[in-house]
This record gives structure tokens, C-alpha cells and sequence, in this order.
């Protein structure tokens, strides 16, 4: 009666979690990155995709997503951001179909409530890019791994696993890097039995098996992979600081902020990230004192997954000469991140302080969504847009520099023609092919000189952009400007509209 009593509580922590995470969702608002994902899932061909996204800094799997999605139910914003609140969903009835089966009720039920109150998954729920189903696909490797290592060696648990891994590949190269660190492990642990046994036993067969044919499906792509290694730089923006990045890495795990975030203080994301650390150190201390220890072979796993993870990516900064450890990719092992959490709370936490962090996160979490949905939410968000509507007449072009909230524009108006003027010499014009046939990527503004008709002139902030393009061409007639500043990222979009004779 007692499990039957929790498993229906598990199931309503399902049923509300999906529906709080899906809270602050249901808007069409979007920042540079989305602005990206929707531009080329919407205008590009699955061959399309394939060939841009070898230009741009991630694989093509969760554009080819995408692109059904739009196929299914057109240029949706909604739909898109759906599609990514649906990845956070199943992650959290994993909780009921797989951690629960494998690791107890209680582990069970603490990972779906972490998956739907954990700050960082109300952030990135329903961001339209790939960090959430990364993370799900990842999550699902290391489960079929660790069952296959714990006896469960079965042709349908290899199969699912080498599936996932390289799904997980061809999501993110944090997910490709996760696939091939959960490879390696799983591959000494299975040499370690078979030098054990002294005979070359079946689970090394089929992993040489599964671990070639992932290969071979997975070398299309490194040619790509090479290329962006080539091409990529110059316009590469992440930055590595030791420690401040580590310290991102840490706030971002536990509450998902970056920088000066709108929903929270650093001050309090740090906060509670140090109180949910020292609770979890006391607790392991504990177990380490006690005299019934609990086992925490699959934490170990976990942790050691993760932190190869961190030395892969700092490891290929360094090779690459280019850094490539930023904070947001660590969501992509986010849910290795919330099993360690969920067992460690449930094996060894103590009652009242699984309750009081509970609580505490549920309120911060709260807090967080709030936030959101006033953020996501606020009329200003789509006065832009409201406003080039308005104004817009067929034969308009839009005229953009290095601004990113341009790039929003351009995935809201594809059928106009845009020139991406990069002043800034980027050198992303294959990767910005995204934004569709009607983009032109530009180094000057020489065709303004013999151009006539109506142009719209975007900036972010200020009206910089035309006035270099009076200044030089001239014959330009202001028909009229306006600034907007809006709560969703805090973008900022500046229209100057003119008709040049």
C-alpha cells in the first residue's frame, strides 16, 4: 500500500511539474539563438540544414526536429517551444519508468521533482534550442549504460544505448563528448571482466560491434566537425576566465543564470547553491561514518562522467586554441547532474533536510517563474514587431549590422529582402545562410549607391546605421524612427525607415 500510495504521488508530481514548467511558455517571443533555430529549421531543407549547421557551432539533430515540427504546423513559435517543454517532460517521467525500476521509489520521485522545481530547467524549459533534449538523450545513455554495467546486458538495453549515444552526439558535441566518455567507461569496465575471466566474453563483442557501427554513422558529420574546427574561429565569442567560468558553471547548474540575469541575484543563485553543496557534504559525510554505508557506485559514475566531461572540453580548448567551456553547454549533462542530487537525498539525506531543500528550491523556483512569465509575457515584447507591420510595404529591404536583435527581426520577416552589413568581419555568412535565401551578408554598403526605394535601417540602442548611410550615399528621406526597448533579454531594436531617391 505504501508503494502504490507513492507511485500515485510520483505520478501527480508529473502531472503538476510539466504543467509549472510549461507556465512562463506559451509566447512568441525570441532572442538571437532562438531566432537562429526557428530561421533555419523553417527555411531550409533537411539536406539544408545538414550543410549550415556544418558552418554553425552545433550538430544538426534537433534542427532536423525542428524542421518537422514547422513542416507539421508551419513557422510556430509556440510550437517550437513546446516542442522543448516536451523534452523536460519525458525527462521527468524517467523518473517513474526508469530511475524508479532501477534505484528505488524514493530516487524515483526525487529525480522527477528535481527535473520540474530545479531553477535551471524552469530557465531553459521551453528555450527553443537543443540543451533540454540533450540533456534527455544523454540521461537515457548513461541509464542503459549503467544498466548493461550492473548485469542488464541484454540486446534491446545495447541496442537502446548505442541509439542514444549517437543521437546524442548528433545533438550537441557536449552530448558527443558525454557519448564517448560513457563509451570508454563502459568499454574498460568490460575489458576488466574479460581479462578476468581470461576469454573474450560477449558483451565485448557487441560493444566493438555497436561501438563501430556508431562510428561509421557518425563520420559524415566529422568532416563538418573539422571545418567549423577551421572556419569557426573568427567569429567565435565564448571566453574562458579561471575560476569565474567555473564559478558560472557551478550557479548555472544549480539555478541556470548567467551574467546578470533578470529572474535572480547571483548573490542568492549563489546562496543556494552553497547551501544545497553543504548538504550534500554533510550528508555524504554521514554516510561515510556510518555503519550501514550506502552504496554510491551509480553517483560515482556520475561524477566521474561529469567532471571528464569539463577536462574533455577544456582539453579541445586547448587543442583547438579556442575555448569552448561554456556554462549553458553543461545542461546537456544536466540530468546526471539531478540523479546524483535525487540519490544522494533519497539513500542518505536526512528527512528534514530533504524537506527544508526542497522547500527552498520550490520557492526559488516559484520566485524564478514569476519572474518569467512577467518577463515572457510583457506587451513591450512585441511592440517591434507590431510596429514594422504597421509600417512594412511589399518591396522593403532591412539593413543590419553586427546588432543581435536584427537577427530577430530577419526570423520574423523572411519573406523581406536583408542585408547583414559585417562590420564587425565575423566571417559567419555559410552559418547565417540560416536566415534564409532573401539574407545577403555584405563587408560594405557600396550597393546603396545606385539602390532606390524604401529601406529600413536596424541598430540596437541607436540610429548609427543610417546615419553612416546618409552620411555616405545621401538621398535619403527619414520617413520616420523609433527606439523600443523590451523586457524579453532586455533587447533593444532602433528602426530608422527612409526612402532613398
Amino acid at each position: 500500500m505504501k508503494k502504490i500510495k507513492l507511485k500515485h504521488i510520483h505520478i501527480l508530481i508529473i502531472i503538476i511539474g510539466i504543467i509549472f514548467i510549461s507556465l512562463s511558455a506559451f509566447h512568441a517571443n525570441m532572442w538571437f539563438d532562438e531566432s537562429y533555430s526557428a530561421a533555419l529549421s523553417n527555411n531550409h531543407t533537411f539536406q539544408e540544414i545538414w550543410s549550415i549547421t556544418g558552418h554553425d557551432v552545433h550538430p544538426p539533430f534537433y534542427y532536423w526536429m525542428l524542421k518537422i515540427v514547422s513542416m507539421i504546423f508551419g513557422n510556430n513559435i509556440l510550437c517550437y517551444r513546446l516542442l522543448s517543454v516536451i523534452s523536460i517532460a519525458i525527462l521527468g517521467i524517467l523518473g517513474l519508468t526508469h530511475i524508479r525500476k532501477d534505484f528505488g521509489e524514493k530516487v524515483g520521485a526525487i529525480f522527477s521533482l528535481l527535473v520540474f522545481i530545479l531553477p535551471v530547467n524552469i530557465m531553459y524549459a521551453s528555450e527553443i534550442r537543443m540543451y533540454g533534449w540533450g540533456m534527455l538523450f544523454v540521461t537515457i545513455m548513461a541509464i542503459y549504460a549503467y544498466r548493461i554495467y550492473t548485469g542488464k546486458s541484454t540486446i534491446k538495453n545495447w541496442i537502446i544505448f548505442a541509439i542514444f549515444s549517437l543521437i546524442s552526439a548528433y545533438t550537441h558535441y557536449y552530448g558527443l563528448m558525454s557519448a564517448g566518455i560513457i563509451n570508454l567507461l563502459l568499454f574498460i569496465w568490460i575489458v576488466k571482466k574479460a581479462v578476468q575471466e581470461k576469454k573474450f566474453i560477449l558483451d565485448l563483442k557487441i560493444f566493438i560491434v555497436q561501438a563501430i557501427i556508431q562510428v561509421v554513422l557518425y563520420i559524415p558529420w566529422i568532416m563538418f566537425l573539422l571545418l567549423q574546427m577551421s572556419q569557426v574561429s573568427k567569429g567565435f565569442w565564448i571566453e574562458f576566465e579561471f575560476p569565474r567560468t567555473l564559478v558560472e558553471i557551478f550557479l548555472f547548474q544549480f539555478t541556470g543564470i548567467l551574467g546578470d540575469d533578470q529572474c535572480i541575484s547571483p548573490w542568492i543563485a549563489g546562496i543556494y547553491g552553497i547551501v544545497f553543496s553543504v548538504y550534500l557534504i554533510y550528508i555524504l559525510i554521514r554516510n561515510r561514518k556510518s555503519e550501514n554505508k550506502v552504496c554510491l557506485k551509480p553517483v560515482i559514475w556520475s561524477v566521474i562522467t561529469y567532471v571528464c566531461v569539463i577536462i574533455g572540453a577544456v582539453v579541445v580548448s586547448n587543442i583547438m586554441n579556442r575555448p569552448i567551456v561554456y556554462a549553458r553547454y553543461f545542461l546537456v549533462i544536466t540530468g546526471l547532474f539531478i540523479f546524483v542530487l535525487s540519490y544522494l537525498m533519497a539513500k542518505v539525506g536526512n528527512k528534514i533536510g530533504n524537506i527544508c531543500i526542497i522547500i527552498l528550491t520550490i520557492i526559488l523556483s516559484t520566485y524564478m517563474n514569476i519572474n518569467l512569465a512577467f518577463i515572457n509575457y510583457d506587451k513591450s515584447n512585441q511592440q517591434p514587431f507590431t510596429y514594422i507591420k504597421q509600417n512594412i510595404q511589399q518591396g522593403d529591404i532591412f539593413i543590419y549590422e553586427n546588432d543581435l536583435s536584427a537577427f530577430v527581426v530577419s526570423a520574423y520577416f523572411p519573406e523581406y529582402m536583408q542585408y547583414f552589413y559585417d562590420a564587425q568581419q565575423w566571417h559567419v555568412e555559410e552559418a547565417y545562410k540560416a536566415y534564409g535565401p532573401n539574407m545577403e551578408t555584405v563587408y560594405d554598403l557600396d550597393f546603396l549607391k545606385d539602390y532606390k526605394g524604401r529601406i529600413w535601417f536596424i541598430n540596437a540602442g541607436d540610429y548609427e546605421l543610417y546615419e553612416k548611410a546618409n552620411e555616405m550615399y545621401g538621398g535619403m528621406e527619414l520617413i520616420d524612427q523609433a527606439k523600443f526597448s523590451v523586457k524579453y533579454k532586455l533587447y533593444q531594436y532602433t528602426f530608422s525607415l527612409v526612402n532613398k531617391t
